[in-house]
């Protein structure tokens, strides 16, 4: 009897075993000539040489399912062991079959995609456009789809750092007051966009990202006098920097760099005397090649149905 020891260190045990060892169990029915036994992050699997390598390749799909959707269900594991144990019979079940406007798959298997037609054409313009502007009012998914975005150009290896990054602008509030140091102070304006990462991302590894700078979340001011390749680059809040900020930020983009820009025209904070950097680059950059423009408005709201009649109302008042 032939012995094999599969690694099981790179994904949650909790997961890939299941609860109360759901998972392990089937793939333990599933072969009853062989002895699986689950110890540590190490499955030891003792069997003939043929047996082994199925038990191995169903693992290895399972591993590569959780990797990509952060869950592994009992319906999951059933149907990768059909998939193997019958290869050549009817088609199985193939729950982990994405639709074309799935983006990824976040924490204990949240779908994250697009939801509107404009939200789709957000992803669209992302793809073939290496600067791409978002304007709608808030509660579109704006910035949460841009995250999105790059989360996975991160998770497919095209990019190899995410930097995400707003401007410090009080909203009837100032930040001098505030209590903490700069961080802290900062933080509750980034607060959005750790809220999406903590949707995309698992809580470990999203800690060892923020931590070794492969996505750094900082204020626009710390952007000055950088330049960012290869990564996904974000500036949220657009509609409260001021020309020469956005004329700074767009000239940090480096080689094999995407960015996207999002904000909000009808909510800007800035001082009376002074333009909104994000209506001027609207006007100034409009018609380049390379550089598209996605307009979304009350129809993509996809917070609680008030918010879009709220948006609405203020929309009529404006007017």
């Amino acid at each position: 009897m032939l012995e094999k020891i599969i690694s099981l260190s790179e994904v949650s045990l909790i997961d890939f075993l299941g609860v109360a060892n759901v998972n392990i169990n089937l793939l333990i029915n599933a072969f009853p000539q062989s002895k699986i036994i689950a110890r540590g992050e190490q499955l030891t699997v003792r069997g003939s040489n043929d047996q082994i390598a199925l038990v191995e390749a169903i693992v290895n799909s399972c591993v590569a399912h959780l990797d990509k959707h952060h869950t592994l269900t009992e319906k999951h594991m059933q149907a990768y062991i059909d998939a193997v144990l019958n290869p050549t019979g009817e088609e199985s079940e193939q729950p982990w079959v994405e639709d074309k406007d799935v983006l990824l798959f976040g924490n204990k298997g949240i779908v994250i995609k697009a939801k509107t037609p404009n939200q789709r054409k957000l992803v669209d313009a992302a793809t073939t456009n290496d600067i791409v502007f978002a304007i709608g009012p808030a509660g579109t998914g704006k910035t949460y789809t841009a995250v999105a975005l790059a989360v996975k150009a991160l998770k497919n290896k095209e990019v190899k750092k995410i930097i995400i990054t707003r401007p410090a602008v009080e909203a009837g509030e100032n930040l001098g007051f505030l209590p903490g140091d700069l961080k802290e102070k900062i933080d509750p304006y980034l607060r959005p966009i750790y809220d999406a990462l903590d949707d995309m991302i698992p809580a470990e590894k999203l800690k060892f990202y923020l931590e070794n700078r492969t996505i750094e979340i900082a204020p626009l001011a710390y952007m000055r006098g950088r330049t960012l390749n290869k990564a996904f680059i974000l500036l949220d809040e657009a509609q409260n920097t001021t020309s020469m900020q956005m004329k700074m930020f767009l000239t940090r983009m480096g080689i094999q760099s995407k960015t996207i820009i999002t904000g909000d025209k009808s909510q800007v904070d800035l001082p009376k005397n002074q333009t909104s950097g994000l209506g001027e680059a609207e006007r100034i950059l409009s018609g380049i090649n390379g550089i598209a423009f996605v307009e979304l408005d009350g129809s993509d709201v996809v917070r609680h149905r008030l918010v879009r009649k709220i948006i609405e109302a203020y929309g009529k008042q404006e007017k």
